[in-house]
C-alpha cells in the first residue's frame, strides 16, 4: 500500500513535497470542517466568543515564543550550527512562558475585565501552557522542513485535528473548557514525534553544542528577533485582534461568529498555503543563489490563484445561505461576513505563501513594515465600526483594507523577485475568468431566484466542473 501511494505523488520534487504536506493537512482540515456542523449545535456563540478570544492571545504570543529563531533552523549548511539555533529556540520557549505565567497569575482578572470576556478568567492558566507546547513544536517542526522530513510534518497535522476535534466533542459537557482544552490539545498534538525524530537522527550534533555556540547563533541570526519577531508579531496580530476586538468592542458572541466563519473560510486555505510556504522556504534559498527566484515565483503564483478564485467566487454568490444551511440559522450572520472576507482570504492565499522571501532574501525591515501597516488599517477599521456600533461596517472596513494591503504586498514580492509587474495581476485575471464559467450554473440559480430544485442542480454543476477543473491542475502538476 506504502508503495502505491509513492507512485500516486507526483514526480516533481516540489510538487511532491506539496502533496505530501498538503494531504495530511486537507484530511486534517477535513476533520475540522465536518465537526463545526456538530460543534455549533453544542456550543453557543458566546462559547466560540471566548475560544475566540483564548485561541488570539495563544496566536499572538506563540509567534514570538523563541523571538522568530526557529525560522533559521533550516538555513546554515551544517546540522551543528542549525542545532545551536535550535536549542537557543527552546531556551526562548522556556523563558517567554515563564513571563507569561507570571503576567496570567498577578493580572488575569484585569485582562478578561478588558477583554469584556470575565468568563474567561478562570480558565487563563491554560495560555501559559498553550503557549509553552506551541512553540516547542514550532522548533521542532522548522527542523522537519530543514531535514525535509515533510511526511512527519504531514502526520502531525493530522493528529492534531483528531486531537482537538475529539476533545471539543468528547468532553461538551465541560462547555467552553472543553473548546479551550481541545485548542491546546491540537496546538501540541505531533510535538514528541518531531522531537524525537529530531534528536534520533541529529543527536551528535545536539550534544555538541555549547554556551558559546548558542550565543554565537544568538548574534549570526539577531535580524529575525530585532525584524521578523516584529514582522511576526504584526502579522499575527492583525490576523487574531479581530476576535479579540469584535468581543472588546461588540459582544463574545461577535467574536464567535467571526471566528466560525474564519475557520471555515480561511483555516483551510490559509492551512494549504502553509504547506506551500514550508515547501517554498525550502527551495527559495537554492532558486536566490541560483537566479531561478522569478520563475519560482511566477509559477507558485499562477497556481494558487487558480485553486483560491473558485471559491472565492461562490462565497461571494451564496455565503449566507451556505452558512445557514450547514451550520444553523443562528450562524447565518457568519455566511454575511464570509462574503466580506472572501476577497481578502483570496489574496492572503495567492501571497502568504510567497512571504517566506522576507528571509530568504534577508529583508526583514521591509516584512516589519509590512506587516506594521496592516495592522493598523485592520485595527482603525474595526475601531471605527465599533465607535460606530456598526457590527457589518467593521467587517467591511477590516476586509476592504486588508485585502488592499495584501495586494500592494504581491506587487513588492514580483518586483523583488525579478518578475515583470504584470505578473501581479495576470494570474488573478485568468483564474477570474476561469472562475466564472465553473461558477456559471450556481450564477444564474441566484439572478433567476429560481427554485431550489434547480439551485441544487447548479450547484452539482459546478462542483462537478471544478472538481473537473482542479483535477486538470493535478495533473499537470505530476
Amino acid at each position: 500500500m506504502k508503495e502505491r501511494i509513492k507512485r500516486l505523488l507526483p514526480k516533481n520534487r516540489f510538487a511532491r513535497s506539496v502533496s505530501v504536506l498538503a494531504g495530511g493537512t486537507a484530511a486534517g482540515q477535513i476533520i475540522v470542517v465536518a465537526a463545526s456542523p456538530i460543534l455549533t449545535r453544542l456550543y453557543s456563540p458566546e462559547d466560540f466568543g471566548l475560544l475566540a478570544v483564548y485561541a488570539g492571545l495563544l496566536g499572538i504570543l506563540g509567534v514570538i515564543a523563541s523571538l522568530r529563531y526557529q525560522l533559521a533552523i533550516p538555513l546554515p549548511e551544517s546540522d551543528e550550527e542549525a542545532a545551536s539555533v535550535a536549542v537557543l529556540s527552546l531556551l526562548l520557549v522556556l523563558g517567554m512562558t515563564a513571563v507569561s505565567a507570571l503576567i496570567v497569575g498577578l493580572w488575569g482578572e484585569p485582562i478578561t475585565t478588558a477583554l469584556n470576556t470575565p468568563a474567561l478568567e478562570p480558565y487563563l492558566w491554560l495560555l501559559p501552557l498553550g503557549l509553552l507546547l506551541t512553540g516547542v513544536y514550532q522548533v521542532f517542526s522548522y527542523w522537519a522542513i530543514r531535514t525535509r522530513a515533510f511526511p512527519a510534518i504531514a502526520r502531525t497535522k493530522l493528529t492534531q485535528a483528531i486531537s482537538m476535534v475529539g476533545v471539543q466533542l468528547g468532553a461538551y459537557t465541560l462547555g467552553p473548557l472543553a473548546l479551550l482544552l481541545g485548542q491546546v490539545t491540537g496546538q501540541a498534538a505531533g510535538t514528541s514525534s518531531l522531537g524525537l525524530l529530531a534528536v534520533r537522527r541529529k543527536w551528535a550534533a545536539f550534544r555538541q553544542v555549547r554556551l558559546a555556540d548558542i550565543r554565537w547563533a544568538a548574534s549570526r541570526y539577531r535580524r529575525f528577533p530585532i525584524y521578523s519577531s516584529w514582522g511576526g508579531f504584526f502579522n499575527k496580530a492583525g490576523t487574531q485582534l479581530p476576535a479579540i476586538l469584535f468581543a472588546a468592542l461588540f459582544s463574545p458572541a461577535a467574536a464567535g461568529i467571526y471566528m466560525l466563519a474564519h475557520r471555515v473560510l480561511a483555516m483551510p486555505m490559509q492551512l494549504l498555503g502553509k504547506a506551500i510556504a514550508d515547501v517554498f522556504f525550502s527551495s527559495a534559498s537554492e532558486a536566490h543563489r541560483n537566479g531561478d527566484l522569478a520563475p519560482l515565483v511566477s509559477s507558485i503564483h499562477g497556481k494558487l490563484a487558480h485553486i483560491a478564485m473558485p471559491p472565492a467566487f461562490i462565497l461571494l454568490l451564496a455565503g449566507p445561505d451556505l452558512f445557514g444551511w450547514v451550520f444553523g440559522a443562528d450562524w447565518r450572520q457568519a455566511g454575511e461576513f464570509a462574503q466580506w472576507m472572501a476577497p481578502w482570504v483570496y489574496l492572503v492565499f495567492v501571497t502568504s505563501p510567497l512571504s517566506t522571501l522576507f528571509s530568504v532574501m534577508e529583508k526583514q525591515a521591509q516584512g516589519m513594515f509590512f506587516q506594521g501597516v496592516l495592522l493598523a488599517v485592520r485595527v482603525g477599521a474595526l475601531v471605527i465600526g465599533g465607535l460606530l456600533g456598526d457590527l457589518i461596517l467593521a467587517v467591511a472596513l477590516f476586509t476592504i483594507g486588508s485585502a488592499l494591503c495584501w495586494a500592494g504586498f504581491l506587487i513588492w514580492i514580483i518586483h523583488a523577485s525579478g518578475n515583470r509587474l504584470v505578473e501581479a495581476w495576470r494570474p488573478t485575471a485568468t483564474a477570474a475568468l476561469v472562475a466564472a464559467v465553473l461558477i456559471a450554473p450556481l450564477a444564474v440559480y441566484y439572478w433567476l431566484d429560481a427554485a431550489w430544485g434547480y439551485g441544487l442542480a447548479a450547484l452539482l454543476v459546478t462542483l462537478l466542473v471544478s472538481a473537473l477543473h482542479y483535477g486538470q491542475m493535478l495533473r499537470k502538476a505530476w
